[in-house]
């Protein structure tokens, strides 16, 4: 069945849950998949490997999920929810040690469905034996998320800066990015901060996802140390992300005011 499959590159830490424990025992790849629906129907592979010396067992499970300004976030219900129509298999699984297991996955979309971008994160679990100090047997679980986009129809993100602001908790500054386009996004940020027509400080910040028709508070990480006058500040530079491979860049340029507070 022909099926047009895309492994994103992506595969950054939104999408790596519990990451500590699994990655002691076990990898998965590729941590982000991006499928284009022909005829309704997408597939794809997930590579499961024991990285460990001792056999584990696992299952393997689907939700919804999303990213907010907190990251990742896995949902009960969404609109957007791919896992009414993702199978996959196995669900259950045991690999020996230095062995790789293969978890597929096909999407099935009623020809009724609307066009969009529908998203779910499919975790593969492990659930380990220990003693804790006082001999009791304990079950120690971890997993490692593999988010799934999958889109019906021809569908593109469409970013933008809508304006900047002071997080007054975390001593830095944001910027509020609109996605109104109908399908997800990474995107990076390029900027420089100025006031009149002294240039303060430049910089970037590494890809960040945000999910289609949404709108999500980039923090720059900036100022990493020291404070910022008060005043009246410009931010100019670029969004920057991948469409079909290809480089897609949005200026941008808002006006950012550093209340007094922030220097107290």
């Amino acid at each position: 069945m022909p099926t047009v499959t895309r492994l994103s590159r992506w595969a950054l830490s939104a999408a790596l849950l519990c990451a500590g424990a699994a990655q002691a025992q076990m990898s998965v790849s590729p941590l982000v998949i991006e499928a284009q629906a022909n005829r309704g129907q997408a597939q794809a592979i997930i590579n499961v490997t024991n990285t460990s010396n001792q056999p584990f067992r696992g299952r393997v499970y689907a939700e919804p999920f999303t990213y907010g300004d907190n990251g990742f976030q896995s949902l009960e219900s969404s609109p957007n929810d791919l896992t009414p129509y993702l199978q996959f298999s196995p669900r259950e699984l045991t690999v020996p040690p230095g062995v790789q297991r293969r978890i597929r996955l096909i999407t099935r979309f009623p020809p009724s469905l609307p066009d969009g971008e529908y998203r779910a994160v499919v975790f593969t679990e492990t659930l380990q034996e220990t003693t804790d100090s006082g001999g009791n047997s304990v079950a120690l679980t971890a997993r490692i998320g593999t988010t799934i986009y999958v889109r019906q129809g021809e569908l593109s993100p469409n970013l933008t800066v809508e304006s900047g602001s002071w997080n007054s908790e975390l001593g830095q500054i944001q910027v509020l990015v609109n996605n109104t386009g109908m399908a997800s996004a990474r995107a990076a940020v390029s900027w420089r901060l100025k006031q009149g027509d002294t240039v303060i400080d430049m910089g970037s910040l590494k890809p960040t996802g945000i999910v289609a028709e949404s709108q999500r508070q980039f923090l720059l990480n900036y100022p990493d140390e020291g404070q910022l006058a008060a005043g009246q500040y410009q931010l100019t530079g670029e969004l920057i992300w991948a469409e079909d491979d290809e480089r897609r860049t949005q200026p941008f340029s808002v006006d950012l005011m550093i209340p007094a507070s922030a220097t107290n």
